[in-house]
């Protein structure tokens, strides 16, 4: 009985890109949980150097962006946080983000994978799945990007994409 009380809370609702002030992603992110959205910010660890020390921080995957899983009855509630800005859109309406590029961005944030972002436009590839290691149930496109076979991982209304360095053995 809980799961389809589970599945009748989440059938009607869907995740969207809300575009955020620079740098305040961690802030609208705290503020969205505690106001009871569903919420995800994809955080990346990277070594940061200052004058007197250097520190692993983490840092948003994508700067200005906070994912949202929201339905009808909530959909204007992320947009009363200071620091919000707009919802990622097309033609005036706010666009979808794919489940599988939500779970792939899980995938990718909870390893330790080689991972690089980058915003240009790649061709199509080969369709892939990791079935091996720490990223196993990711799904992609096998490219050749700096002279090395990556997984390419498109979030496509973000116009970004991120390149994951796995063995090729790795892939099916």
């Amino acid at each position: 009985m809980e799961v389809e009380n589970l599945t009748d809370k989440t059938k009607n609702k869907n995740w969207y890109a809300i575009y955020t002030r620079p740098r305040a992603e961690k802030a609208i992110y705290k503020a969205l949980v505690e106001s009871g959205i569903e919420t995800f910010l994809p955080l990346q660890k990277t070594l940061r150097q200052w004058s007197d020390r250097k520190k692993i921080v983490e840092v948003p995957l994508f700067s200005s962006y906070v994912f949202v899983f929201v339905g009808k009855k909530e959909y204007h509630l992320p947009l009363k946080v200071h620091g919000v800005v707009k919802y990622v859109g097309f033609e005036g309406k706010a666009v979808r983000i794919p489940q599988q590029q939500i779970d792939n961005l899980h995938l990718i944030i909870n390893s330790n994978a080689d991972v690089e972002k980058s915003d240009l436009h790649f061709i199509e590839g080969q369709k892939v799945e990791v079935i091996m290691g720490s990223l196993k149930g990711l799904k992609g496109e096998l490219v050749k990007y700096n002279q090395r076979n990556r997984v390419l991982v498109r979030i496509d209304h973000l116009d970004q994409n991120l390149l994951v360095n796995i063995p090729k053995n790795y892939l099916q």
